[in-house]
Parts: C-alpha cells; structure tokens; sequence
C-alpha cells in the first residue's frame, strides 16, 4: 500500500514538473552566435575590423596587445612586430565557415597581415532583442512606434 502511494505522489510530482513541448518555442537555436577572436598586428587592426563587418558582425571589440616571443621566435615565425590587437567579433554561425575561410586568405596575401583566428561558443544570450541585435536579425529586433 505504502509503495502505491509513493509511486502516485511521484507520478502527481513528475506531472507537474513536466514541461509541455509548446513551452520552449521562445528558445532560439536556429543560429547560434560564436565569438571570433582574431589576433593580428597593431597595424592591421583597422583593416580586419572593417573586412569582418562584411560578414554581417554586429558587435566587436578591438583589444590592445603585446606578444610574448623573443626576437629569435619572431623571426623564425616571420613575424615583425610583438606588438598586436585582439579582435573580438560576435558572429553568425552560419557566416563562420565563409569568415574564417576569407580570413586565411587575408592572412597570406595581405603584407604584414599575418595573424590567427579562432571562435569560442556562445551558450546563451540574454534575451530576444539582444540576440537579434548581435546576430543581426532585423525580424526579431522590432522597433517601437
């Protein structure tokens, strides 16, 4: 008897804990955002700033830097300058494999434009507006009149 009731106050607690599948319409997983880090000269920061904006980036953020390497390790990798900039783009998904590509190109026939590139996931966002805003989705981003 003892076991019946446990089992219906489980079944009434599982019930109600349940979410209905209609309930997570608002979650927007169609296309997630990554942040890609791009790491180049001083120099040439402006340049790939502006080049990134060509992929539909919204947000970024260019970051002072300074490299680490001797002078031996910078002229074995080729590289002039210790001094960098970190740029940090909010970017589509879908628009990644397109920027990442166009970036390795820049990377080799741009002088002086080496650099690196990488993404890091973006779990969540808070909030409707703003994903619309940083993935640049005009749809979900409503005006007030």
């Amino acid at each position: 008897m003892a076991e019946q009731t446990k089992k219906r106050a489980f079944s009434r607690r599982s019930a109600k804990t349940a979410r209905p599948a209609a309930e997570n319409t608002n979650k927007v997983t169609s296309n997630p955002l990554k942040l890609l880090v791009t790491v180049v000269n001083r120099n040439k920061a402006e340049y790939y700033a502006d080049f990134l904006q060509s992929f539909e980036v919204n947000l970024q953020m260019t970051v002072l830097a300074e490299g680490t390497a001797d002078a031996n390790m910078l002229k074995y990798l080729g590289l002039t300058d210790k001094k960098k900039s970190v740029i940090l783009s909010v970017v589509q998904q879908n628009k990644l494999p397109d920027a990442l590509y166009a970036l390795g190109r820049k990377f080799e026939t741009v002088k002086d434009g080496k650099g690196i590139a990488f993404t890091i996931p973006l779990s969540s966002v808070m909030g409707a507006l703003l994903y619309g805003f940083l993935s640049n989705n005009r749809s979900v981003v409503k005006e007030e009149k």
